[in-house]
């Protein structure tokens, strides 16, 4: 630790050199008027006009460079800001393009959690390099942990390495996946499964691959299991018992991404099957719920795609005492056979369900392909049963009280 708070006292050192703050305060100066002046006027010409413009700023950082060079002055850190400018101005204009072909949700996706991140490891790697030598405050050594000593070096790949475990791993494991789809032929919700079940078996891979890499022993891995197994027992096993739920219902296969499930009594599409919960989208309101992964252990459940998409809907309507049954019911199932998204298989049925107060009770019981679609087809089936009605003279029924006064 002593070796590191030299390093950095040799770097304020540096810094406060005149030649170097020169060099920074001019590029700095730049950027700042480039970022309060001038992009805000360009933004108004659109967003096409604000990057070609940041191509300025780009050559008057370069002709600072040049002017200090002229000078006789040193221009390493001018050149180097000049660069790092340059890779992101790239960066930009590569954004821009993919964004004319791909969808901009999953281009800022990734941008957002890999290209973004690599850019500043990329920065900050280059900056120490320029201050000093990048192998040379890898292997600076920081504390001792189970007989090893963990460096400067390892303690990055400690911070970073998980993160990028994460978010890289999605990536190829959703292409191989798919490539085994097109191999074997499974479901889209097969596939869904497989992929996540893929990814943690990656990031389990590179965890080890990183211990092994930093140099714990495996007294080191084992004495981390153990504090993990501890950890587990008191403070974290809610978290635990849902990531060991979501991988037991993906082997299962009753809740996975695609899946139709009936939620406090609207059907709900499984989004995702995430670590710790479950992701459904519920689209009467567009909502997104976040359940937990062993809820689906705890509770009833009931799903409408274990098997196929069918389900079966059924509309309750009423018609007056005066009205045969006998004309009643095969009216109601000719209104559910010419509605265009009812299936003709199995066939609509009508049934009489009871007798009420004021008028027969009759119910129509048809089938649909898609249950996310059960509420507008219900009202469309409502809506052809009213006028079919209106056109037979078939009276819906209402309650009506006669108020006598003594």
């Amino acid at each position: 630790m002593n070796s590191l708070l030299f390093e950095f006292t040799g770097w304020l050192g540096y810094l406060s050199r005149p030649v170097v703050l020169v060099q920074c305060l001019s590029a700095g100066a730049l950027l700042a008027f480039f970022q309060l002046v001038v992009r805000p006027r360009l933004r108004q010409g659109g967003r096409r006009l604000a990057l070609v413009g940041t191509v300025g700023l780009l050559l008057a950082l370069r002709l600072n460079a040049a002017l200090l060079e002229w000078l006789g002055q040193p221009a390493g850190l001018a050149l180097y800001f000049m660069r790092m400018y340059a890779i992101w101005l790239f960066l930009a204009f590569l954004h821009e393009a993919l964004v004319l072909r791909f969808p901009i949700r999953g281009v800022d996706r990734l941008f957002n959690q890999l290209v973004r991140p690599l850019y500043v490891l990329l920065v900050a790697g280059s900056l120490v390099n320029q201050l000093d030598s990048l192998e040379d405050v890898a292997d600076i050594p920081l504390l001792p942990v189970f007989g090893d000593t963990i460096t400067t070096g390892n303690l990055f790949l400690l911070l970073t390495i998980p993160y990028f475990l994460v978010a890289i791993s999605a990536y190829p494991v959703s292409w191989l996946a798919r490539l085994l789809q097109g191999l074997l032929h499974f479901s889209d919700g097969t596939r869904e499964a497989t992929t996540l079940v893929l990814r943690y078996l990656l990031i389990g891979v590179g965890v080890l691959w990183l211990m092994h890499r930093v140099g714990l022993n495996t007294n080191a891995i084992a004495a981390i299991a153990g504090g993990l197994s501890v950890g587990i027992g008191f403070g974290i096993k809610e978290v635990f018992s849902n990531f060991i739920s979501g991988l037991w219902l993906l082997f299962e296969g009753s809740v996975r991404p695609g899946e139709i499930l009936f939620i406090d009594g609207d059907p709900c599409e499984v989004r995702s099957l995430g670590l710790r919960a479950a992701v459904l989208w519920r689209d009467r309101d567009n909502a997104e719920l976040v359940i937990p992964n062993q809820d689906f252990f705890t509770t009833t459940t009931v799903t409408y795609t274990g098997t196929d998409r069918l389900r079966r809907s059924q509309l309750d309507v009423s018609a007056a005492y005066r009205h045969d049954p006998a004309q009643v019911i095969p009216l109601l199932e000719e209104v559910a056979r010419q509605s265009p998204r009812v299936l003709s298989q199995p066939p609509p049925k009508a049934l009489l369900l009871s007798y009420g107060d004021s008028g027969i009770h009759y119910g129509l019981r048809y089938w649909i392909e898609d249950p996310m679609n059960n509420g507008s087809i219900k009202s469309e089936v409502s809506i052809a049963v009213w006028k079919r009605f209106a056109e037979e003279g078939i009276e819906m029924p209402f309650p009506q009280q006669v108020v006598h006064q003594a």
